[in-house]
């Protein structure tokens, strides 16, 4: 006789810190706050835009540079281009996801998310990384549905799964990780 496989998610809750998790293929996907971080991570992914508007410092400091020095360096800028990764050093390191082009309205398109992810698990895989975060793209700045995002997420992981990435850091706002995760379940294949 032939056994069936029980294909439903690994799911497992973590009592008393507000994080849940499931397994989409070998990556462990944790559900859960910033502030509630369910283990070390070796990489961030930030939501950002084509002139990098988004993570700037929103301080104003004093330049000791000429003005048509700034002047000239702001007109030569190049625009990264959408659907880019942007990789920054620091431990860990922060991939910028640039998913947002502030001229256009829209700011977001859905390629560019998608693109973003799958660059996102090529960084980590040439890096060799275990561990990312990574927040609900295009639902920070933008007005993608979470669950639109969830299937995109879940779209990237299978189409090309990873093989040194195994735990992936859902990051949500705050209140929102059983929602999310409620989302998460109902989008996994059957």
């Amino acid at each position: 006789m032939d056994e069936k496989k029980d294909n439903r998610p690994n799911l497992r809750l973590i009592r008393g810190r507000g994080l849940s998790e499931l397994t989409i293929g070998t990556v462990q996907i944790f559900v859960g706050p910033e502030k509630m971080a369910p283990h070390p991570v070796d990489a961030i992914v930030a939501e950002e835009d084509t002139f990098l508007v988004l993570s700037a410092d929103p301080e104003l400091s004093e330049s000791s540079e000429s003005p048509i020095r700034v002047l000239t360096e702001a007109f030569e800028t190049q625009a990264e281009v959408p659907g880019s990764v942007l990789v920054k050093d620091g431990h860990p390191l922060r991939f910028l996801a640039i998913i947002h082009d502030l001229n256009q309205e829209p700011s977001w398109k859905e390629e560019w998310i998608v693109s973003a992810l799958e660059g996102t698990i090529l960084e980590s895989e040439k890096r060799e990384l275990r561990s990312i975060a990574i927040p609900l793209l295009g639902t920070l700045h933008g007005s993608l549905d979470k669950r639109r995002f969830i299937v995109l997420l879940r779209e990237s992981l299978e189409r090309k799964p990873p093989s040194y990435l195994n735990r992936l850091w859902l990051v949500t706002p705050e209140g929102a990780a059983f929602e999310t995760l409620k989302i998460l379940k109902e989008e996994l294949p059957k």
